[in-house]
């Protein structure tokens, strides 16, 4: 899923590309954190999707790789700079995730964890999520093991609210069809969180 936060079926899918962060605030603050330019980046279950291509287009050297079983990552030793899981399972939040991730990560790299954060229009339509919670809670498992957060204030955004009515209203059904008929101007806010840590130290 690290195209997107949602499972969706290939045309709606299409859709939500189109409209999920036209601003680019997500590849930027990924940069910003990485950096993600000429290093070698390791993005986890991301296929050759939008966010692969934007990373690329980032400068990064970018290879998909695959999570398996027991929180591996299907990588060689010290293979990437920086490691990039998107709306995924793996968080880096176990031991033996975080452990996993300092496999791959050559010392000094850095490990970037994109969440929803919620407080916002999707997660109204979402319901409760683990993420919206105990992994943002200062003690929780992210923040409590050494990853620092920045949240990003994003935006789902439509040519106009009649484009969005029906495709919320597919997408969430009943919730998604009482957010639309409030909405007022043509988009939706969305709160990202990239969590952040460097792993291990530089030789």
């Amino acid at each position: 899923m690290a195209d997107l936060p949602i499972d969706l079926e290939a045309g709606l899918a299409d859709r939500l590309v189109r409209i999920l962060d036209v601003e680019a605030k997500i590849p930027r603050a990924l940069e910003a954190l990485g950096p993600i330019s000429e290093r070698d980046v390791a993005l986890l279950d991301g296929g050759d999707g939008v966010r692969a291509r934007q990373l690329e287009q980032l400068g990064g050297r970018v290879t998909s790789v695959a999570s398996t079983g027991r929180a591996g990552i299907a990588a060689p030793d010290a293979s990437a700079d920086v490691l990039v899981t998107m709306w995924g399972a793996f968080t880096g939040a176990t031991g033996d995730e975080a452990a996993e991730a300092a496999r791959v990560v050559r010392p000094g790299g850095r490990l970037l964890v994109l969440l929803d954060y919620g407080r916002d229009d999707i997660a109204r339509m979402r319901g409760d999520r683990p993420e919206y919670g105990v992994l943002s809670r200062r003690n929780g498992p992210l923040l409590g093991r050494g990853f620092k957060v920045r949240v990003l204030h994003c935006f789902w955004t439509f040519t106009s609210v009649d484009e969005a009515r029906p495709f919320l209203a597919e997408v969430f059904g009943a919730a998604g069809r009482k957010v639309a008929s409030e909405m007022k101007r043509p988009r939706l806010s969305y709160n990202v969180a990239v969590y952040h840590r460097t792993l291990g130290a530089p030789a």
